[in-house]
């Protein structure tokens, strides 16, 4: 496993009964989570640590419930990085925590690389990813369908003091954006693909994972140059496996260029069972 446990300023300190709880920074926030299947043997008085908690809707969504006084927003740190954090109306805090193991070894490839390293970040988000590539010294061009989360990765490149760094910000759908950087002939060293189970382009189409995965891959590696350095998966979907990632990367990436692949799940220490959270999968490949 894939195993997040370089954090100081994030912690998840229990899970149990459908629900984990987390410390960001100076602040504990307990959320549902449906892989949470075991009871909670840590007892109710670390539980009601918690400053907010997220209760979910009998009709989808949820609201959170501020036990103590929090801000709107506030910022934590991994190593150097730095990054905004706020409690969303969706259960999110504009952060997965477990994706600093990437982080970290995306970061490790281009320094190593000791060249000129081109990032294409797919599925961007708030930028987690694009943060750690730019900090590492490449060129980064993020793409993300909702404004919103551009916005919030623009925030995060400047808390982190990088915004003088290459970064390009793209608001498109996925999709269509990789088609027309294949008609302009512009070249990848690295591609990542951080997509969600489901997901809407600006122009209300709905596609479903499992559907489009293998396809976007195939566009995508008509985009990485001669000299390919990585390219990452992430996948939140419980269908697919880590070895059904492999499969994929085996198909199209490994096929043309070779290389080494390493898939498995990606999970967070918890702090008080000394167990792991499996918070989905990684598919890696990279450069022989």
């Amino acid at each position: 496993m894939f195993i997040a446990d370089g954090w100081e300023d994030f912690q998840l300190l229990d899970a149990g009964n459908g629900e984990k709880l987390e410390r960001w920074g100076e602040y504990i926030l307990r959320r549902p989570d449906p892989q949470v299947i075991w009871p909670s043997f840590k007892g109710d008085e670390l539980w009601r640590k918690a400053d907010a908690w997220y209760h979910r809707s009998r009709n989808g969504g949820g609201s959170w419930e501020y036990i103590n006084r929090i801000p709107k927003q506030w910022t934590i740190s991994y190593g150097e990085l730095k990054f905004s954090i706020e409690p969303t109306g969706f259960k999110h805090t504009g952060l997965f925590p477990e994706q600093a193991v990437n982080w970290d070894w995306m970061t490790e490839r281009i320094r190593r690389a000791g060249r000129s390293v081109n990032v294409l970040n797919l599925f961007a988000y708030t930028g987690g990813a694009s943060v750690a590539c730019a900090y590492a010294g490449a060129q980064v061009c993020h793409v993300d369908a909702a404004k919103g989360m551009v916005e919030r990765a623009k925030q995060n490149l400047s808390l982190s003091g990088l915004e003088d760094r290459p970064v390009r910000f793209i608001v498109d759908d996925v999709f269509k954006f990789v088609q027309r950087e294949i008609r302009r002939g512009r070249k990848y060293e690295a591609i990542i693909m951080d997509p969600p189970s489901y997901g809407r382009g600006p122009g209300g189409e709905v596609w479903k994972l499992e559907d489009k995965l293998y396809e976007l891959l195939e566009f995508c590696v008509s985009l990485l140059s001669d000299a390919p350095l990585f390219f990452l998966i992430n996948s939140y979907t419980t269908g697919l496996a880590p070895s059904v990632l492999k499969n994929m990367l085996v198909l199209t990436v490994r096929r043309r260029f070779g290389g080494t692949i390493s898939c498995d799940e990606v999970g967070l220490p918890v702090v008080y069972s000394g167990i792991v959270l499996p918070c989905g999968a990684s598919g890696r490949w990279e450069a022989g």
